[in-house]
């Protein structure tokens, strides 16, 4: 399977026609069977409950959802291509991807009411691929959007992506939510050559196509958990562009909510850094292989030299195996701060969204037979 990060599209005369570049469930309090609930008592409903039980009250949750969070999102419009929005704040911070605006001499913003502005790019972020605009543009205008918690969502939670899909504005769609805590390679190149990966991503199957970058994706409440960002296909069209095929990713809204606002008054936003490479799934073979103690867990298998893991002793696999690209004798990194580490993609979503350059985390590792807490003193990515 290939990921194209682009849900993004070049303007060309064949798409003339096409503009171009995706709730908290609330659970009831259900009584014991063998306890009395007094007559009077109505249960509370979350609106994810109204709209799994009853076909017409989601028709009406989604028609009024559209209705009050619509005139907060954006098209965005540059001299190489086109995407999606949403407006951040009341003082003219618009919220994109940054590969919808890379490389762009120019921006235009167009909103739902058909008000035009061109914009000036004030921050990017190319490690969760997000860029803030600014606009100035009247007050009746500037619909922003309520932010919500990403890290109260849940896998099967419906939610809704609204944006600009082949140019056709205001284009919403509906889906749910297919996992949390994914991990995409990321815009910003690591010294060796590679990405360095962003993390705390959620996949959803809601239709995200090229024109939704940058777009919100909301939760039932009208909140934004996400930003569409990116697709999984191996569809293309007759140009080139990538087809929806039920995966797509949103960067989190709670990375949203950390790196935004300092974007708006830096321009630029530090990452932390440990300096380890890990496999986040191991073969039963590998695990056997490796001699591992246990299946979960992020197995080093490179540490950066003289970086902050380095630094404080963290190991790599130096003995060969049987896998060519695979080297035993590196440490398990089991947990972070006291919170169990099950895979990389866990961890590097606690660092984003936890930590700062600067911090100390501690790590619990399994070094063969032996368990140890080791302090790192984390640094920015370079």
């Amino acid at each position: 399977m290939k990921t194209k990060r682009i849900i993004f599209t070049v303007l060309s005369l064949t798409l003339a026609l096409l503009a171009c570049q995706a709730p908290a469930l609330l659970t009831r309090n259900d009584q014991p069977d063998n306890q009395v609930v007094p007559v009077n008592t109505v249960p509370t409903l979350s609106v994810e409950d109204v709209v799994t039980s009853n076909p017409i009250a989601q028709q009406e949750v989604l028609v009024a959802l559209y209705q009050t969070v619509s005139p907060g999102t954006v098209a965005i419009i540059t001299d190489v291509g086109q995407g999606s929005g949403f407006v951040f704040d009341n003082k003219g911070h618009v919220v994109t991807n940054y590969h919808v605006i890379e490389g762009a001499q120019s921006v235009e913003v167009r909103f739902t009411s058909g008000y035009r502005v061109y914009g000036t790019v004030i921050g990017t972020d190319l490690d969760s691929d997000l860029a803030v605009i600014e606009v100035d543009a009247p007050a009746e205008e500037l619909h922003s959007l309520p932010l919500g918690d990403s890290s109260v969502l849940n896998v099967g939670q419906t939610v809704v992506a609204i944006g600009n899909p082949f140019g056709l504005e205001s284009t919403m769609t509906v889906g749910i939510i297919s996992a949390l805590g994914r991990t995409l390679d990321s815009e910003h190149a690591s010294p060796g050559g590679n990405f360095f990966s962003a993390g705390d991503v959620i996949q959803t199957d809601a239709a995200i196509n090229p024109g939704n970058s940058g777009g919100p994706l909301f939760n039932l409440k009208g909140e934004v958990i996400g930003i569409n960002r990116a697709i999984r296909t191996t569809n293309f069209t007759d140009t080139g562009e990538p087809v929806n095929s039920g995966i797509g990713f949103a960067v989190s809204i709670n990375i949203v909510k950390r790196v935004v606002p300092v974007l708006i008054e830096e321009g630029e936003y530090d990452y932390p850094y440990l300096g380890v490479s890990s496999i986040s799934t191991l073969s039963l073979d590998a695990i056997n292989e490796l001699g591992l103690k246990q299946y979960t867990g992020a197995y080093v298998t490179t540490v950066v030299p003289g970086g902050p893991a380095d630094k404080a002793g963290i190991k790599a696999g130096t003995e060969t195996t049987s896998f060519p690209t695979l080297l035993a004798g590196g440490d398990l990194i089991i947990a972070i701060d006291g919170q169990t580490v099950r895979t990389f993609d866990e961890m590097l979503a606690y660092l984003i969204t936890n930590k700062s350059p600067g911090d100390t985390v501690v790590l619990t590792i399994l070094r063969g037979d032996e368990k140890l807490d080791i302090s790192v003193e984390l640094d920015k990515r370079p």
